[in-house]
């Protein structure tokens, strides 16, 4: 069977030539650049306050409390002798105990010419010598340490710039004692001291040994401003010869045993 043949009119095919052009101008005009869209933060709200800025750090370089006595003026009497002298090492301590307790109740003050003993009274006058340089200071002893074997003395941060012993941290000193609150060979509150401890459980296990051997005892432990631990013992009454006794029958694998005065 033969189908006619189908023919376009020729109005078509003279027409689709120019669709083609139009065509291809309204494909290129939509090829054009398109503008970028940014996205624009809006504006802080005005009802919000302004976040607050980070805490900032104390320096040591913390200014004193109200009740540290950093203009204090030692009075010596003139020609007063020493009523007991030592030699030994001496080191000093600063801002990790600025502006803590001390032993006497008073804010340590680094700036203050004070010291800490393990053994005179609270309150006693030291002159402080450095055995090398010759140099000297007056202190008052305000504080119990130092907890370090071989030492006898830790002076505050201006006390040892005063007796040269800030750069190298250590030295020998020589120590005259001229003025005490209370007898040095009588009398006296006195307690055992044993550090210190990498951590809390070795000061706790030893807490516990102590608590069942020494019954009439208070032992008690607790933690120092650079993180170690320590272990007290207060025998009965704070007598001083029960503390010796107890100080000589005590030995640890880790820290030293101190006999410390309390007042």
């Amino acid at each position: 069977m033969t189908y006619p043949s189908f023919r376009e009119p020729r109005s078509v095919r003279l027409a689709l030539p120019f669709l083609l052009v139009v065509l291809a101008v309204l494909l290129s005009a939509c090829g054009g650049h398109k503008q970028a869209r940014v996205q624009v933060p809006p504006p802080p709200s005005i009802s919000q306050p302004p976040a607050p800025s980070a805490p900032t750090t104390a320096t040591p370089e913390t200014p004193p409390a109200e009740d540290a006595k950093e203009d204090e003026k030692i009075e010596v009497p003139a020609g007063a002798k020493a009523v007991f002298e030592e030699t030994g090492m001496s080191s000093w301590y600063g801002a990790p105990y600025h502006n803590r307790r001390g032993s006497n109740g008073e804010v340590y003050n680094m700036h203050a010419m004070t010291a800490a003993h393990r053994t005179l009274p609270l309150g006693s006058i030291v002159r402080v010598t450095n055995v090398k340089t010759g140099h000297s200071a007056i202190v008052r002893i305000t504080d119990r340490g130092p907890f370090v074997e071989g030492r006898i003395l830790d002076l505050s941060l201006a006390a040892a710039k005063a007796v040269d012993i800030y750069q190298p941290g250590v030295a020998r000193v020589h120590l005259e004692v001229l003025r005490t609150p209370a007898p040095l060979e009588a009398g006296g509150r006195w307690a055992v001291q044993i550090g210190s401890f990498s951590d809390e459980k070795g000061a706790r296990e030893l807490v516990d040994h102590l608590q069942r051997r020494y019954h009439t005892a208070k032992v008690l432990h607790f933690s120092s401003p650079t993180g170690d631990w320590w272990v007290r013992i207060r025998v009965l009454d704070d007598d001083r010869g029960r503390a010796e006794t107890l100080a000589r029958e005590t030995a640890t694998e880790e820290g030293s045993v101190f006999l410390v005065r309390l007042d």
